[in-house]
């Protein structure tokens, strides 16, 4: 039976999945339309391109989660969370701009597969994971950020393997596509929410 610290690691973990999960979804399509253009002996490229430019996101969020980390008020930190709930809002009345011309240009430069995909995982993830990523991690203590981000990169290995099965299943792609922003837009209003309850926002407020 786990003790309350082995507790706290574990759901620290299932939230790193769930954190990839609720932003990555669109790009699970943009890991289909890749893996569906690029030869069968540069999947490893693209896997490792992904993780580098997942890396880059995650090293600059982590940044700027420590310098929003310096101020004092927990209550002032869980107005981050308004920043998820103002990204689901628009992607439910907003039409997601289409991901997949710009990855067809992008795969089409002479750079290293490598080099290509995690440019196109920055420009296409970099504004939506910033907006859910800083707001987590600023309410994540220390010792929950290596399960957490162990939860998140273990996902995004998964997703990398679900892109490449999907290339070859255009009819599961196309779900993907027409409900894959609402389902998105449903779990960036839930953590917002949490990130304003668990902060004690509401509560300082009411």
């Amino acid at each position: 039976m786990l003790d309350h610290c082995g507790e706290i690691m574990l759901t620290a973990f299932f939230t790193g999945l769930g954190l990839y999960v609720s932003t990555s979804i669109d790009n699970l399509i943009v890991l289909t339309v890749i893996f569906g253009s690029t030869p069968r002996s540069a999947r490893w490229s693209v896997y490792w391109g992904d993780l580098l430019g997942a890396i880059i996101l995650v090293v600059a969020c982590l940044l700027c989660a420590f310098a929003l980390g310096l101020i004092p008020q927990p209550w002032l930190l869980g107005l981050l969370g308004l920043i998820p709930i103002v990204l689901g809002i628009r992607l439910l009345v907003v039409k997601d701009a289409d991901d997949e011309a710009q990855v067809a240009n992008e795969m089409k430069k002479k750079r290293h597969v490598l080099l290509n995909v995690a440019l196109i995982t920055v420009t296409t993830c970099g504004a939506d994971n910033v907006g859910i990523y800083v707001p987590l991690f600023t309410q994540t203590s220390r010792s929950q950020l290596g399960p957490l981000l162990t939860g998140l990169f273990v996902m995004l290995t998964i997703f990398c393997w679900l892109g490449y099965r999907l290339a070859t299943m255009p009819h599961l792609t196309g779900l993907l596509k027409r409900y894959g922003s609402h389902m998105t837009a449903v779990v960036y209003i839930v953590l917002g929410c949490a990130v304003l309850w668990e902060s004690g926002t509401i509560t300082h407020f009411l």
